[in-house]
């Protein structure tokens, strides 16, 4: 009979001892900010910045190949960005420009199309460009491709990560068109 009674008691411990466990927003108030490996964890892009900015890597892969998408600080409260799409062998579209805050998302404005700017909004850490773009970017890529529809997951927020990260250009050489 004891033994029986011991197993109610001992559940009984080990749940009032999780209750002495932080809420997941008083443990977020005890990160050390200051500490080596959350700086460094933090410019590597292994976890989130605080601030809301839209550097960083966006990319992904698929059957035709892979988009990617890079964006590095071009100065106070603007970036500039390269993107990639791939549409199968020999086929894609890729484009470079300016980025800025507008309202609650970001105004790309490609800088090879004369008036050719969108807004995007990062939504669970995704870019998702409108399904249609307006028709003074219909000559932003070639033939009958396009990017609208693109999604472009992330995949890091350091701008180190983007200046690293490698396109394929017009010839077939792969380059580094955020970079310095």
């Amino acid at each position: 009979m004891m033994r029986r009674a011991s197993w109610p008691l001992l559940l009984s411990a080990l749940l009032l001892a999780g209750c002495n466990r932080p809420l997941p927003e008083q443990q977020d108030r005890s990160i050390d900010t200051g500490n080596p490996l959350e700086i460094a964890a933090r410019e590597r892009g292994v976890i989130r910045r605080d601030a809301a900015e839209p550097t960083g890597v966006f990319e992904r892969s698929h059957e035709l190949g892979r988009d990617a998408l890079c964006v590095v600080p071009a100065g106070t409260g603007s970036w500039r960005f390269a993107v990639s799409a791939a549409f199968g062998a020999g086929l894609s579209c890729r484009a470079a420009g300016s980025v800025a805050r507008e309202g609650e998302g970001w105004r790309f404005t490609f800088t090879s199309v004369e008036d050719c700017s969108i807004v995007l909004h990062e939504e669970e850490d995704e870019l998702r460009l409108p399904g249609k773009l307006p028709s003074q970017c219909d000559s932003l890529c070639p033939g009958r491709t396009s990017l609208a529809g693109l999604r472009l997951p992330r995949a890091s927020w350091s701008a180190a990560d983007a200046k690293r990260l490698q396109m394929r250009d017009q010839e077939g050489n792969m380059s580094l068109p955020c970079s310095d």
